[in-house]
């Protein structure tokens, strides 16, 4: 399809990707526990699958300046597709945490996953610096809105009941869904243009100059990651099902429009940081959406709740097209994969070992706790990033 801007197959297949893991964040917990798990379980499922994500996404970080960037995309397509059969066919709790680890299944519906070292890369090389933000929040837009439509599409298994379907059955049709869905991303990701490392760049090391600034922003975004490992989307779900008996259509329609404010924050997030920086914006809008979590889990009610729920969903992922933005900004273009890698990576692990205690919580029937941790430790983290990098500016704040 001769005239397509590289960057619409990556649009496009983001979108499918994150329309299947809209779905499958959700259908996760309600699946384990239809076959008869405890929500301990859940969550040591929801850590092996965060923590498998985080080896595979080291190993892109090192291949990723050597390698075809679209090969690599590709090769993860295809286990995203492998994921979904095997998700399908599985009933045994080890052999699902073995799918879980070694596949690709997100519990957060979020950017932690393989792909997102290797997209970032490959949409960096196509723009400017001065275009950067404002793509990377339109890839961030994509994505949410699929999310959105995936979250919503979680509820079907309650409406082919109707039909005599039985609702175990019906989930596993959704993870066969999700293969399908690997299949169609790796036919977009085919059109991307090949584009080989070049011979100077196959011999430097994945991160050179700019490894100390890489290595103090990863240790900064695992301290968010393991506050937000303690809320990741399936056990938020988790918890509305068992603090306020919420309904599959009812969590696909809150998670749908959680989305949706999600989604229309990144061009505002782009906007803003034109005026106030990358740094500031990531940082006074996360402050609020933590305090906003703090107090949901304190309602009363469920529609309170669910409001602050949703006043965090306008604000919470706002640093998220501005970090990535961010961190490409700072590196050199040689480094950018490993970049990308290396500061999702220890976000992966660190993310991997909260929902296994988030699941002890819930256990304990300490249901609350985990939302309360998830705040606390996310404020600290603003403080600190702001402290350390608020005078380390990218070249277009300059």
């Amino acid at each position: 399809m001769p005239g397509i801007h590289p960057t619409t197959y990556l649009f496009a297949a983001r979108a499918l990707r994150d329309f299947g893991d809209g779905f499958v964040a959700i259908l996760l917990p309600v699946y384990l526990l239809l076959l008869g798990f405890s929500p301990l379980q859940v969550g040591i499922i929801a850590t092996a699958s965060l923590f498998g994500s985080a080896l595979l996404t080291i190993a892109v970080g090192f291949l990723g300046a050597r390698r075809n960037l679209r090969w690599l995309l590709l090769a993860s397509a295809s286990l995203m597709t492998a994921t979904g059969v095997a998700m399908s066919l599985a009933d045994d709790y080890w052999l699902l945490l073995v799918i879980a680890f070694a596949g690709t299944i997100n519990p957060s519906a979020g950017s932690v996953s393989v792909f997102v070292p290797l997209e970032h890369a490959a949409l960096t090389r196509e723009v400017s610096h001065a275009e950067r933000t404002r793509m990377f929040a339109r890839y961030s837009l994509v994505g949410a809105l699929a999310s959105a439509g995936g979250a919503l599409s979680a509820a079907l298994p309650d409406f082919t009941t109707g039909i005599g379907l039985e609702r175990l059955t019906s989930i596993k049709l959704m993870f066969v869904i999700y293969a399908l869905v690997g299949i169609a991303g790796g036919l977009l990701y085919a059109r991307i243009p090949k584009r080989g490392a070049s011979h100077e760049t196959s011999r430097t090391p994945a991160l050179g100059p700019s490894r100390a600034i890489v290595l103090r922003l990863a240790a900064l975004f695992s301290l968010d990651a393991f506050a937000g490992g303690f809320v990741v989307q399936s056990l938020l779900a988790l918890w509305l099902f068992e603090r306020f008996d919420l309904s599959l259509a009812q969590a696909g329609v809150f998670f749908f429009w959680s989305g949706v404010l999600s989604a229309f924050s990144f061009p505002v997030a782009a906007w803003l940081s034109r005026h106030i920086g990358l740094i500031n914006t990531m940082v006074f809008t996360h402050i609020p959406s933590s305090v906003a979590l703090m107090l949901a889990a304190f309602a009363p009610t469920l529609p309170l709740a669910l409001a602050l729920l949703l006043v965090r969903a306008a604000l919470s992922q706002m640093d998220v097209p501005t970090r990535s933005s961010y961190v490409m900004a700072v590196v050199t273009e040689a480094e950018r994969a490993a970049a990308a890698s290396f500061t999702s990576v220890p976000r992966s692990l660190a993310a991997a070992a909260s929902p296994a205690l988030a699941g002890a919580l819930f256990a304990a029937s300490y249901r609350s706790w985990p939302l309360v941790i998830c705040s606390a430790l996310k404020i600290v983290y603003d403080v600190l990033l702001l402290m350390q990098f608020r005078h380390l500016k990218p070249p277009e704040e300059d």
